[in-house]
């Protein structure tokens, strides 16, 4: 027996196609904010997903073919773009916009990028676009998804929900920032003793002291990158003709970590005062092996007392239940046959 099939209403809001849950979601948007809610929301999604995708957009490939360039193209490429500073031209346009127009901000805020690893010139343009862009964003984005939201939102919670959005997009290329230089500086820290080890054995084998810097840069690609960056810029710098003190000033200034400083103040004092360097390195290097287990020590005596919250936390009360537990059950037990 067949029995006919009968079509399924639809409203003129509703397609026909929509059920469970995704028609009840529509439904409730159209009742709330008419015909166009579906829409509204649809366009608060693409705002969103548009926010996501922004940042990988703007990020620059590097060319595949690159590494099939010989060597020597590639340091004089390299040693141009030194004399040069040549700039990517991203968001060239909008330079006299997005760059402060005070010389001490710009270069102070060319300065945390430079520690944090974005050496390119237009990083500074793209740190404010960032900036406002996500401060925008995430406000826009907070007033539509409160007044996405049924029955009426306070306007007052809903621009206050907002703002609070809206400053966390703006102060999150800070945070990020901030927090990059503070990776960058302890990975450079914790492996510069090794660096001074591969120095002092290139020195100490006759090496020059570009040399093994351009040595231990190659050989520090895999352990520390960021180290290995900045020697690989040392020794750009040297074979472009640079001032020598002046190199590693601005080395120690780039990585602003003391260790480093200490080093450099070291090869200045030697060269200008001609005594051997490798000697001067030799106790220099010693002197760095031991601050590093120094620190070591300190955190392993730092971790008891870490662990001192967590354990009071998480195994007293466990501890107190499974002892007094017992007992306070009893007590209660008794407590009830005798009112009883």
């Amino acid at each position: 027996m067949m029995f006919p099939l009968q079509a399924n209403p639809a409203t003129p809001n509703q397609p026909a196609a929509a059920d469970g849950l995704i028609g009840d979601l529509w439904a409730a948007l159209v009742a709330s904010y008419g015909p166009a809610g579906p829409f509204y929301a649809i366009a608060a999604i693409g705002i969103l997903i548009a926010l996501i995708a922004l940042p990988v957009v703007l990020r620059k490939q590097k060319d595949p073919l690159d590494r099939f360039s010989f060597k020597e193209e590639r340091i004089e490429g390299e040693l141009v773009k030194l004399r040069q500073g040549a700039d990517s031209g991203n968001l060239q346009g909008l330079a006299p916009l997005l760059e402060p127009s005070n010389k001490e901000d710009l270069s102070s805020t060319r300065k945390d990028l430079r520690s944090a690893g974005y050496k390119d010139p237009s990083a500074v343009r793209l740190y404010f676009f960032a900036k406002a862009v996500l401060g925008l964003g995430l406000l826009c984005f907070g007033l539509i998804l409160m007044f996405l939201i049924p029955d009426d939102p306070d306007v007052v919670f809903a621009l206050l929900i907002s703002t609070m959005m809206g400053l966390f997009g703006y102060f999150l290329p800070v945070y990020w920032v901030k927090r990059q230089i503070e990776t960058r500086r302890e990975d450079i820290q914790n492996s510069f003793p090794d660096a001074m080890d591969m120095m002092l054995v290139c020195i100490e084998g006759g090496q020059s002291l570009d040399q093994a810097m351009a040595r231990v840069g190659q050989e520090m690609q895999q352990s520390s990158s960021p180290l290995a960056e900045e020697m690989e810029v040392v020794t750009h710098e040297f074979r472009a003709g640079k001032d020598r003190s002046t190199v590693l000033r601005d080395f120690a200034e780039r990585c602003n970590v003391n260790d480093i400083s200490s080093f450099v103040t070291v090869l200045i004092q030697s060269s200008q005062f001609g005594t051997s360097i490798s000697q001067a390195l030799r106790v220099y290097a010693s002197e760095m092996r031991d601050k590093r287990l120094m620190r070591a020590e300190e955190k392993a005596n730092v971790l008891p007392t870490k662990l001192t919250l967590g354990t009071m936390i998480f195994t007293v009360p466990p501890l107190i239940l499974i002892l007094v537990g017992p007992s306070f059950i009893q007590i209660i037990r008794s407590l009830s046959r005798f009112a009883g």
